[in-house]
């Protein structure tokens, strides 16, 4: 059964036009302490970062991203039907919403980091200096968000988003172009980690910074690594249609390192991601678990292409963390299924009901029964696997292979992690390194062949490390790289393949007149500007 209380926003839109400008209507009727002009910068930053949206929560998985990126990437399994590619306008909506205004739960950090600009400004200039941690560390994270926005939108309100919170004026914003706002955000990027690079500040501001900052504990290093691998990952990403500006910028990061750190788990496969990586910890008193998020739509079994193709022929390590071998019961007997074997993609509605159990699924204590999952926002693995493909396309293929040999072995390390922090279940023991490097000699591992071959596992094992928990990052890779080859199943109807954007919700397209300049855009076949391979 769904859990999310939903609010009568048709109301609140008669009276405020656009969901991103609507503070005042919010604060009305939620009495919502996020928004108020009084609350100090520390608490809105702490409300920005306490975000659904980012860790594995129930509607964020349910409604977000299982039935939409997980779909289109085929890094979770779906129920095949003539809807299975449609995008759900409500759902997308809730999503797009919960970007531009806050409704509890880390919701609206557009509006929280305007009225946080607004407080700043407040402020007299020898406050403001000692203030700034807070805006700076805002700035990364809004940015971070609003690049997840326009990887799954294009062209979204953004400069002129949050008027009621800076100027108390109601105004329909623009979309602004996705292109200009992704130089905007990198360029910003940049001056954020050089703020952390030399940031110093007073033992009051350090202490608060350290309590409010429920991200990252205060460490001005992890913010300037998180700003650089940010921006990383948004170079890359612009790489095939900006190849000339992402090689200068990206090469110049890789060859001074101590100028620009990254999250890079200092280059050790067994690294550990609780100290390495960017993780938004659940909270204390949680409890929840993706088990109804994912068994309430079935996406629970095990993908085809990840298992099948990808893992059983390498014998990965990861699977037993990843994968249960589920099994049949019959006389009160359950019997577990002999090998870890995925569902075939290729199975009709009637086979999948019928046929289910004598799959794979995705593992209980890692993931279904795993209250301690934390919101991933960017791990040692991911960043290494960035690293690989910039030296792969532009500089030596020795370090691209050190950098691959690195991502895949921290990834084995991530998932056994994961698995470890599970409150319940079978706990794996992590294999050797002597059995990881055995799995890395594989030959649909290795960091063998042509070029066009070492890109392609790059990215392939990029994509399996994303999995389910980050569906969204994997199906913008996809869409960038091609990567994997996923065979889709045509259906009859209007929706027969997923799309390569997700079309503007009708929160957005009802009430913003504004629309009209990105309307013959908005189509679902129209791609997002980094997708041209």
């Amino acid at each position: 059964m769904m859990k999310k209380v939903f609010i009568n926003i048709s109301l609140l839109l008669v009276l405020f036009v656009t969901f991103s400008s609507c503070k005042k209507s919010l604060e009305k009727q939620f009495n919502n302490p996020e928004l108020t002009s009084q609350t100090s910068l520390s608490t809105l930053f702490t409300a920005m970062l306490n975000s659904d949206r980012v860790r594995p929560a129930y509607w964020n998985q349910r409604t977000y991203l299982m039935p939409h990126a997980a779909v289109y990437s085929q890094t979770a399994t779906f129920d095949i039907g003539n809807t299975v590619y449609q995008q759900n306008d409500n759902y997308t909506g809730n999503y797009w919403s919960d970007f531009y205004y806050p409704a509890g739960n880390g919701s609206g950090p557009m509006a929280i980091y305007r009225t946080m600009e607004k407080t700043f400004n407040a402020l007299p200039a020898a406050e403001q200096a000692n203030q700034q941690v807070f805006m700076q560390a805002a700035k990364i994270f809004l940015y971070d968000q609003a690049s997840k926005m326009i990887d799954a939108w294009g062209d979204i309100p953004f400069t002129e988003a949050g008027s009621l919170e800076t100027n108390n004026a109601i105004k329909d914003p623009k979309f602004d172009d996705a292109k200009t706002l992704y130089t905007t955000f990198i360029a910003g990027l940049n001056d954020a980690a050089t703020f952390f690079k030399t940031a110093s500040l007073p033992a009051n501001v350090s202490a608060s910074f350290s309590k409010q900052d429920i991200l990252l504990t205060g460490s001005t290093d992890k913010w300037r690594r998180y700003a650089n691998s940010i921006r990383l990952r948004m170079l890359m990403r612009t790489s095939f249609v900006d190849e000339a500006t992402s090689r200068t910028a990206v090469t110049t990061m890789l060859n001074n390192s101590a100028e620009y750190p990254l999250i890079d788990g200092g280059g050790s496969a067994s690294y550990s991601p609780a100290s390495n990586d960017v993780l938004l910890q659940p909270l204390t008193n949680y409890t929840n678990t993706p088990l109804s998020a994912l068994t309430e739509i079935n996406s629970y079994s095990a993908p085809d292409y990840m298992l099948n193709t990808v893992m059983a022929p390498a014998n990965d390590p990861r699977i037993p963390v990843i994968f249960d071998k589920y099994g049949q019961t019959a006389g009160g007997k359950f019997t577990p299924n002999p090998t870890y074997k995925a569902m075939p993609i290729t199975f009709t509605a009637e086979q999948q009901t019928t046929e289910r159990t004598k799959f794979a699924i995705i593992d209980s204590t890692t993931f279904l029964n795993n209250s301690k999952l934390p919101g991933i926002v960017i791990t040692a693995p991911e960043v290494n696997f960035l690293k690989a493909e910039a030296f792969e396309r532009w500089g030596s293929s020795a370090s691209a292979a050190t950098a691959y040999n690195t991502a895949v072995a921290q990834s084995v390390s991530f998932y056994y992690y994961l698995n470890s922090i599970s409150p319940s279940g079978v706990k794996v023991s992590a294999p050797s390194a002597a059995d990881v490097n055995t799995f890395l000699a594989a030959p649909t591992v290795a960091y063998t062949g042509t070029s066009t071959d070492k890109l392609a596992k790059i990215w392939i094992q990029k994509w399996l490390n994303f999995g389910l928990l980050q569906a969204d990052q994997a199906w913008s890779e996809y869409r960038r790289t091609k990567y994997p080859q996923l065979t889709f199943v045509a259906q009859n109807s209007n929706f027969p393949l997923p799309p390569t954007r997700l079309i503007y919700p009708s929160v957005e397209t009802g009430f913003n007149t504004n629309y009209g300049a990105v309307k013959s855009k908005d189509t679902r076949t129209t791609k997002i500007f980094w997708d041209v391979k």
